[in-house]
This record gives C-alpha cells, structure tokens and sequence, in this order.
C-alpha cells in the first residue's frame, strides 16, 4: 500500500493486497467517478441523479470501497465516499499518522437495512513496540444530496465507536502518569470494580498524575480538543509507573452506591460528609457516558423546599417548626399551583406542612416579598448552601442555579420546579449542611494537591440550623413523606422527598436527600415517580453503607 504499511480487507468479496494494486476485481476510482465507457475513455454522458434510498447493491459497494480505502491508507480516497469529505478525511488519514496504525483487517458484516457492521483487528506500533487492537463499529449508507451517489453517512463513530465530535486517536506518551487511586482507607478504588469511577479516574489522572508521582507510559488514546476533558486510553503499549492519589471516597459506601442505583433504569446519588464535605461516594446508572450525579442540572422538585424553608425563616415568614401556616389544595400565583390530589391541611404547623410536602405553603406565605420575591430564594441558597458558587472539588461538576425569576416562574420556584437546576451532588451537599450546620464545600481529593481556591464555609444562623432538622426530622418519621423510605435507616435521621415535572415525560422524576449519622445522600430516578419511593431507597441503602 502507498502508506507502506501491511494491510488487508477481509470478508464480504473483496481483498486488499498488500502493494495496494487490486480489490478483488473492484477498481475504487469507478466507484467515485462512476465508471468508464468500456473502451478506456472516460464517459463524457452523465448518468442521471439518483433519489431514494440506496438500494442493496449500492450499500454492499460503498461499504466495500469505503473499508478498502481505509484499511489500505488511502484516507483521501475514502473520505469522497462520505457525505463530508473535509470532516472525515483527518480522522481517516490519522488512523495511520496519528493513531501509528501498522496492520488492520476490516471484515464487514451482513448489512441491515443501510447500515453495515464491520469488526477491525489491527496492530498499533509506536517507538519499537507493538501491541494488537480489536473492536467493532459500523456504518450508514445514504443517497448524497446534491450528487445522489450512494456515501457513506460520516460520523466520528464510523472510525471508533467511543469517537466524539473533535476527537482523535493519538498514540504517544500518555499526557498524563497512570494513577493507583486509594479511598480514605487506602483501599484501591479501580473502574473493573466501581464502574461509576470511569469517568472520575481518568479526569483525576489527568489533573493529578503528575502530582501522585507516576512515570507516564505509551497509550492510544481518544484525545479531545478541550484540554479539560481527559485523555480516554483505548490501548497501553507501555504502562508506565503508577502514583497513589487518596481520595476521600470510601469504598463501602461506593460499593453501596453503584449497587443500588442498578435497582433502577437511570438512577444517580452521591453521599457527602456533613462535618467535613467530603465527598464519600458517586455512582450513575449508566455507569458509562455522562456523570450525571456530578453534572446534572435538572429540577430538583419538593427537595428544594429546604432552601425555601431557610428563606422563610431568614426573612421571618416564619419563626419554627410551630409556626401557624395555611395549607389550602390550590394556590393562585398568575396559574393555579396544586397539592398532591389536592390534599387540605387548613390551619397547620409549619412542621407539618414540610412532613407533608404542602406545595401551597411554600408560595403562599412568600407573597409579600413583592418584587424581592424573585430573587429571594437564589440569594438564600448562595448565602448559606453555596450554591451558584464555583465548588473546586477536584473534578468538574455542576454547582447548581437558583436564578432570578417573576411571575408564575417564582412560585414554581419556591417547590423546586421552573429555571431552578441542581443534580444530587448539590442535594447531598444542602442536606448535609443542614446535619453539619454549615456549608462546607464538597471535596473529592485534598486541596493541598493544587491549593486550588474552595468555597467559604458558611455558618447556618443557630435557630435556622435547628429549625431546619427539626422539620427534615419529622419528614423522615411518622407521617412524614419520607418515612416509610427511611424506616429501615436507624441514628438521628432527617429527609426529604421530592417529585419533579419533565416535559413530555410520562412519570415525574424522584428526588430523594437524607441524613443520618455523619452522612447525607441525594439521589434521583428518572421517571421514577414519588421521591419516598424509588429515590428514598436509592438513598436509604446508602446511608445503611455508613
């Protein structure tokens, strides 16, 4: 091949040789230009446009000329097969340049319908030393829009299944030293045993490989354009040496976690420390993709009636948990606001009303702020919860948004819905302050790593921090929404439910953030309905880890 490099196509009824000369009778140019007039001229007659879908034959051909071309190299040629041929050509050229890609046999596989599957067993070698790579991906065949040829449908997973938008397969020194992450025990936390630990590992590798005192090795990696994103190794040809970084996970707990939210079909929860912030556990079902636990921003529901509880009592609509508030079923605020089926508690407690999750008692009472009433709850939940804040907590995460809000907007607020977005780290990390009875940033690793600047703690006023348990406290026993979640779950216990509305999504999802011990957790389900019932469990088995 022109390359230089050995390669072959297998399967199917073409066959790369290895001066790059033939494809089994194919010639890869007809398959671009069209063809020749059969007397070794090329047709000067255009053949008219084709429209619909590619047919069979034209789907085993494209596939057919696609493979070839790439596995012989030739990664100009193949990207004309594609409908983007500046995009893909890169990507196809680097398999080779980039990826040092010295052997590889594609063989394609049946087609279903436009798509053709197709397995590659290739050699990487890389300064001396070589080491094989398997695995499989497929692709799409589709009419060209302005030409109506048959193309193959370009996207990065075509190359690698694992390639995103901006990508690139690099082998070289790995850009950061491979780490042995310990718990708070010292206890090896690995992704073959914490698979939630994937994503986490590898952004804590990239940021403190270094640090740990490790030697980098060589790795075929998908690198991606934003220096943030960890390097994801794909092939080690040389391991390097290992540094021990300590986590503050800890591994029972994580344990815990990662079996629990299997129970569900997409279910996160973290555990966070009261006393100290430290983050002790992070698990996701998926386990694989985006750490939604970290980095999700959805809306937190009835959960969020902790930070309106504090606002009300920092403004002084209330002044405890005996407070006298109304719980009508409905609530006019521009739109009618409603209770659970429209459930009535009349003149009540307010201690009551958060047991019961009274939507109406949390828009209600809010009224005569007036104008401040749209900005009250984010300043709230800034002064005493950091949220809004930026939380260096030694890998990226979404720190929560409470943002200014009018109308309608501001009572749906008030009971967590509207533009209000948190995800179960930020839920933990409210609960916990309430336990603790101060704000203290989640931590996932020391700040002494990078002396990298934390948010400040912030002390809850002492009646605030009171009130606040007291009320987490009834709705985690008796009558409490959350009682029958956190029944199995012994110590002094607080909690609190919640049920959040998505568009276009059958089931509401469930929230769920508790505490009990020197532990807190939140997590949520989608679709999961009621937060007492699959969130609380979610977290009840966690903080059962502790």
């Amino acid at each position: 091949m022109r390359s230089g490099a050995k390669v072959a196509v297998v399967g199917g009824v073409f066959a790369v040789v290895a001066t790059g000369v033939g494809y089994g009778g194919w010639n890869l140019w007809n398959g671009i230009t069209g063809g020749d007039d059969g007397g070794g001229g090329v047709s000067t007659q255009s053949a008219p446009k084709k429209t619909g879908p590619p047919d069979a034959e034209e789907i085993e051909k494209t596939a057919a000329d696609f493979l070839a071309a790439w596995a012989s190299g030739e990664g100009a040629t193949a990207a004309q097969l594609t409908n983007n041929a500046a995009v893909a050509e890169p990507l196809i050229t680097g398999y080779s340049a980039s990826a040092h890609v010295t052997k590889a046999v594609i063989e394609p596989g049946e087609a279903v319908g436009a798509k053709v599957p197709f397995t590659v067993k290739a050699t990487v070698e890389y300064a001396g030393v070589s080491k094989p790579w398997s695995y499989s991906s497929s692709l799409t065949v589709v009419r060209g829009l302005t030409t109506g040829r048959p193309l193959v449908d370009w996207q990065p997973t075509v190359v690698h299944p694992e390639l995103t938008e901006g990508a690139s397969l690099v082998t070289s020194e790995a850009s950061a030293p491979p780490i042995r992450a310990v718990d708070k025990d010292g206890v090896e936390l690995t992704e073959e045993k914490f698979p939630s630990l994937k994503g986490v590992l590898a952004e804590l590798r990239q940021k403190y490989g270094a640090k740990a005192g490790g030697v980098a090795g060589v790795e075929l990696a998908i690198t991606s354009a934003d220096r943030t994103v960890p390097d994801k190794n794909l092939l080690t040809l040389t391991k390097g040496k290992e540094g021990t970084l300590k986590t503050y996970l800890d591994a029972g707990v994580q344990a815990a976690a990662e079996k629990a939210v299997k129970r569900y079909g997409k279910a996160s929860v973290v555990a966070v420390e009261p006393s100290t912030g430290y983050i002790r556990a992070v698990a996701n079902n998926p386990a694989q993709g985006f750490n939604t636990a970290f980095g999700g921003a959805q809306a937190p529901g009835s959960t969020m009636k902790i930070v309106t509880a504090a606002m009300m009592l920092d403004k002084g609509l209330v002044s405890g948990p005996g407070s006298k508030v109304e719980c009508p079923p409905t609530i006019t605020w521009e739109r009618e606001f409603h209770n659970l089926k429209d459930f009535d508690l009349g003149t009540t407690t307010f201690q009551k009303a958060f047991a019961h999750s009274c939507n109406t008692t949390f828009i209600k009472p809010v009224k005569p702020l007036g104008t401040g009433a749209g900005t009250a709850l984010g300043e709230t939940a800034k002064k005493y919860f950091g949220i809004g804040e930026e939380w260096q907590t030694g890998v990226k995460t979404w720190d929560g948004s409470v943002p200014a809000s009018s109308g309608a907007e501001t009572a749906a607020s008030y009971i967590g819905q509207g533009k209000i977005q948190m995800n179960a780290l930020n839920m933990a990390s409210i609960a916990a302050t309430v336990k603790g009875g101060a704000f203290r940033q989640p931590l996932i690793v020391p700040q002494s790593l990078d002396d990298r600047p934390l948010a400040p703690t912030r002390q809850l006023p002492g009646g605030m921090a009171a009130t606040l348990r007291q009320l987490m406290a009834a709705a985690a026993t008796g009558e409490g929404t959350g009682a029958r979640a956190m029944a199995p779950v012994g110590g002094s216990k607080g909690a609190k439910t919640g049920s959040a509305e998505v568009d276009g999504q059958g089931s509401s999802n469930a929230w769920f953030t508790a505490y009990a011990g020197d532990l807190a957790a939140a997590a949520v389900v989608d679709s999961g309905g009621h937060g007492g019932d699959s969130g609380g469990d979610v977290v009840a088995r966690v903080l059962n880890a502790r």
